[in-house]
């Protein structure tokens, strides 16, 4: 296979100005600081001038980022926001210059990075498909080809010839995605903008870029949805402040990135102290099975909330009740150890408390925990809504899918089976 991307030490430098923000003043105050700013103009105007100026600061939004991708390849792209992966496919579609480095691009790269990109608001969606052919490099013949698939998979058949600054966000992605995909770039580039269309269309995309690749066309795809991510890509690339931390394996890359994830630092120390019991519960966190202490929890895999308890003294026949609702506030389900019969102790000065979820059932999100523990029937700690657990997407039904905002709040294990008859 041929490179049809090659990165070379790419880098892209913004300049941030921070204007001094003054707090609340008086009159008086004001009054001072007038006087005084002019006493410096008069002792050194060039001083007090720079005083005036905004600050500058330099911020790298990539550094130092090298990489090569062959022909046919599907390659995803995962950090958490800020890491410069919008930034790189900018980059990659010609959209903003590097400030250093260079890349070399080998075939017609089409970009689908925002809602919109590429169309032109008083034009109709019959006229901007043409359009965007056109900037890609087609011939008109080679669009009217494709110009009944476009249609057909942006589903956008009754306004076609209303003006798209009248569509929809998700009829300006079916219709901009069914044009980057269909006119047969080379190259893809896809942004996380696909999360505007609905559970149905996203499931299409996925399709329609992985039969892309069979085709021998190279796609790389910016996404935080896991689950597409190892069901589409053969190989993942994972940014941390602007530079590559690794490029291997899809699977790989995600367990690190999972790992390492601190968008949401789900740890929590000194959560409470019950003097009058001699006891805190000093840290609240998520661990996997190999007891290395996560940031978000993954569908479909397992998960451990460890309870790490500081105490005077010994306790025994605790019962600890460890709610979790959603966003909205809705009460999911709760891991609570008269349910199990679970026979917990603990001892002083220092005891850990593991509630084990084999196979987490959640789908993506934020999710609150409550925590309440007793012995003995007294009470020792009630914390509602303590802390927060971030689920990241993952491979629930070993099928590389995910249900969509329609698929409730939880994920069951299930399968199906036909029945019939046997023939004589």
């Amino acid at each position: 296979m041929s490179i049809v991307i090659k990165a070379e030490n790419l880098g892209k430098k913004y300049i941030l100005r921070h204007q001094k923000r003054e707090r609340y003043v008086a009159l008086r105050d004001v009054m001072a600081d007038t006087a005084r700013r002019w006493g410096k103009t008069i002792i050194n105007p060039f001083a007090a001038a720079r005083e005036m100026r905004p600050a500058k600061e330099e911020f790298w939004a990539l550094k130092d980022v090298s990489f090569e991708v062959e022909q046919g390849d599907r390659i995803g792209i995962i950090g958490r926001n800020g890491a410069g992966k919008s930034t790189l496919l900018k980059i990659l579609s010609r959209i903003t210059e590097p400030t250093e480095g260079i890349v070399r691009l080998k075939g017609r790269v089409a970009s689908l990075l925002e809602v919109g990109t590429g169309f032109h608001p008083e034009l109709t969606g019959r006229e901007n498909i043409y359009l965007n052919g056109a900037i890609l490099g087609m011939t008109k013949s080679e669009i009217k080809k494709k110009f009944d698939e476009i249609v057909e998979f942006a589903e956008v058949e009754k306004f076609l010839d209303t003006p798209v600054k009248r569509y929809s966000s998700g009829m300006y992605v079916r219709l901009a995605f069914a044009v980057a995909a269909h006119l047969e770039p080379e190259i893809l580039l896809v942004d996380e903008v696909l999360a505007v269309g609905d559970a149905q269309f996203q499931k299409k995309c996925l399709g329609k870029m992985e039969e892309v690749g069979r085709e021998g066309r190279t796609v790389l795809f910016v996404s935080h949805n896991m689950a597409a991510i190892r069901n589409l890509c053969t190989s993942a690339v994972l940014l941390a402040q602007g530079q590559v931390k690794n490029f291997d394996n899809a699977n790989i890359v995600i367990n690190e990135y999972l790992k390492t994830l601190s968008q949401r630092n789900f740890k929590t120390s000194c959560l409470a102290r019950n003097d009058e019991a001699g006891v805190s519960l000093s840290t609240v966190e998520l661990i996997n099975e190999n007891g290395e202490v996560l940031s978000a929890a993954q569908s479909g895999l397992p998960v451990s909330i460890r309870l790490i308890f500081d105490s005077v003294k010994n306790f025994d026949k605790l019962l600890i009740s460890i709610g979790l609702n959603n966003q909205e506030d809705i009460r999911v389900s709760v891991f609570h150890t008269g349910l199990t019969e679970s026979e917990l102790k603990i001892k002083s000065p220092c005891s850990e408390v593991l509630c084990n979820i084999p196979k987490v059932p959640l789908i993506p999100g934020n999710y609150r925990l409550s925590i309440k523990v007793m012995s003995r029937g007294k009470l020792l700690f009630w914390l509602p809504q303590i802390c927060e657990m971030a689920v990241e997407g993952g491979d629930f039904y070993n099928t590389g899918r995910l249900p969509g905002e329609w698929g409730g709040i939880c994920m069951i294990e299930h399968s199906w089976e036909d029945r019939y008859e046997k023939e004589d």
